[in-house]
């Protein structure tokens, strides 16, 4: 299966039935709370490229590694493979920006879609770009004396959910859900399953409501 026809699937069967098939495959927690979005109407979905966020220390900074550094160390260079999640942990200041505008249109053109654990900035500026974003919600002060990016292309926790790099990511208004890769069909499939049985449920529930009662 491609990605872009994934990307189809998953966006129509939506977040509840994905988690719903992704819980008879895996007992761990899969589910991301709701977030914000600079356009709710876009679903994300794709491979997770992470970075991690840590408390920032003066010590620690290193010439060179800046958020450029970390962003193409994520996803594999300056010709990233298209259909990419970016995915930002909070680093313990999930309310502080992680990120902007102009740091984030380095994915313009890339279809690298953004999940942060934080807030994100100029969401006008965001709600432009070719890839869906969604974030703990829209910030105005920089965040850069808060956290800085420590560290790329390694396992992250994203609202007490496990998010390794290669994982599938997907997001809608009603939230998301994590699936590792080797899960991916086997999930969609049940998720196929799921639709077609609620379908069948709810029209026998209106066939069940119009008769007279006896």
């Amino acid at each position: 299966m491609k990605d872009e026809t994934l990307a189809a699937k998953t966006a129509r069967l939506g977040c509840a039935t994905l988690v719903d098939a992704i819980g008879q495959v895996h007992s761990h927690r899969v589910p991301i709370p709701s977030m914000a979005s600079p356009d709710p109407s876009r679903t994300l979905f794709g491979r997770a490229a992470t970075i991690s966020f840590m408390p920032y220390r003066e010590d620690l900074v290193e010439p060179g590694r800046d958020f450029a550094y970390f962003f193409y160390g994520a996803l594999g260079g300056r010709a990233p493979t298209p259909g990419q999640v970016l995915v930002l942990s909070s680093g313990g200041y999930p309310d502080v920006s992680h990120g902007g505008g102009t740091k984030l249109s380095r994915g313009d053109g890339h279809g690298a879609g953004v999940l942060a654990d934080g807030r994100l900035r100029d969401f006008d500026q965001l709600r432009g770009y070719s890839f869906a974003t969604w974030c703990r919600g829209e910030a105005v002060p920089r965040g850069g004396d808060a956290v800085m990016p420590h560290d790329f292309g390694i396992t992250v926790e994203i609202s007490g959910v496990c998010v390794n790099p290669g994982d599938y990511v997907y997001m809608d208004n009603a939230g998301g859900v994590v699936i590792p890769s080797a899960s991916l069909r086997r999930v969609i499939d049940i998720a196929e399953e799921v639709t077609a049985e609620e379908a069948v449920a709810a029209k026998n529930i209106r066939v069940e409501a119009t008769r007279p009662d006896k």
